[in-house]
């Protein structure tokens, strides 16, 4: 078997093609709704993040599982085309996930999707040398029995593993033992704790899990995260919002460059949101990347303008070119 290159970051988790859809809002119950257009895109978790990553100058390798369906083909010409180091498994027969994604003026979206059993990655399919040759390992939890045994190897390696977890998938509870920076949406700690109160869910979720950091991103209002010592809020940033889907993906594409960086966790949280805001004013789960972002992101070239709510309670910035 000849040895994996060296990256800098493996990501284990979902790909998906995404039809976008656009719309003036979304659709009342029974009614009938006129669209603009329907454009088909490569999206998904893990594969999106380390797209990004490799835009900003990282080695990425990523590794997932398609279709033997035309998706499957734009999946891996995207890969090919950017340079990521790809390992591509062919379900036969089966159709590769799709999302379609109805998104309104405001640039919100809403999600259907659909995912084949068939498309399941399994422990097997894996090569241990993937992982642990790379300085950071990314994951997604949905596959959790595959991304357990690479979370395991690169945490046996002494690699820190991030994941992105939105939902609770079967066996994720043995997963997060092995996982240093759980970066979750916004309701998955109260739902793991039964606790609502991020306050008090973060530290008991990093206590539990004896993970270095809990995070819960909130769409608009930034992340809170918990470092066991201590909290860290990171602002959102106000953009002209064109479409929110991959959001969360570039997010942690950006924290995953912070902590390669050696950045201070402030500075990894800031970042994160630049880049998430950044993505959002284009079209698609990619749209926003661009090779120049890794510039024009890092704080000291953002120009924040800086507003306080009524209440005092939380700030905001605005990025201006």
């Amino acid at each position: 078997m000849t040895r994996s290159s060296k990256v800098d970051v493996v990501g284990v988790g979902l790909n998906a093609t995404d039809t976008l859809i656009p719309v003036a809002h979304y659709p009342a119950r029974g009614s009938k709704v006129e669209f603009r257009s329907a454009k088909v895109l490569p999206g998904g978790q893990v594969a999106t993040a380390m797209i990004a990553c490799q835009q900003w100058g990282l080695r990425t390798r990523y590794i997932g599982k398609v279709g033997d369906d035309s998706a499957a083909e734009l999946h891996r010409t995207e890969f090919a085309r950017l340079g990521v180091e790809a390992h591509l498994f062919t379900a036969p027969g089966c159709p590769s996930q799709q999302a379609f994604i109805l998104v309104d003026d405001a640039g919100e979206r809403t999600v259907l999707w659909k995912r084949d059993d068939r498309l399941t990655l399994r422990v097997e399919e894996l090569q241990q040398d993937w992982i642990v040759n790379a300085r950071a390992l990314h994951i997604d939890g949905h596959d959790t029995a595959a991304a357990a045994a690479a979370a395991g190897w690169a945490q046996a390696a002494g690699i820190p593993v991030i994941a992105d977890v939105d939902d609770l998938y079967s066996g994720i509870e043995t997963l997060l033992k092995s996982v240093d920076y759980l970066i979750t949406s916004r309701d998955i700690p109260g739902r793991l704790m039964e606790e609502p109160d991020l306050k008090k869910s973060l530290p008991a979720l990093q206590k539990r899990f004896a993970s270095r950091l809990t995070a819960a991103t909130l769409g608009e209002e930034g992340v809170l995260a918990w470092d066991g010592t201590q909290f860290h809020y990171a602002t959102a940033f106000r953009v002209q919002t064109v479409d929110t889907t991959g959001a969360g993906d570039i997010f942690h594409a950006g924290f995953i460059y912070g902590v390669l960086q050696g950045w201070p966790l402030q500075r990894q949280l800031d970042f994160a949101c630049a880049a998430a805001a950044l993505n959002c004013t284009a079209v698609g789960a990619r749209g926003g990347i661009q090779a120049a972002q890794i510039g024009y992101c890092q704080l000291k070239y953002i120009q924040r303008t800086r507003t306080i709510d009524t209440d005092g309670s939380s700030e905001h910035f605005q990025i201006s070119s």
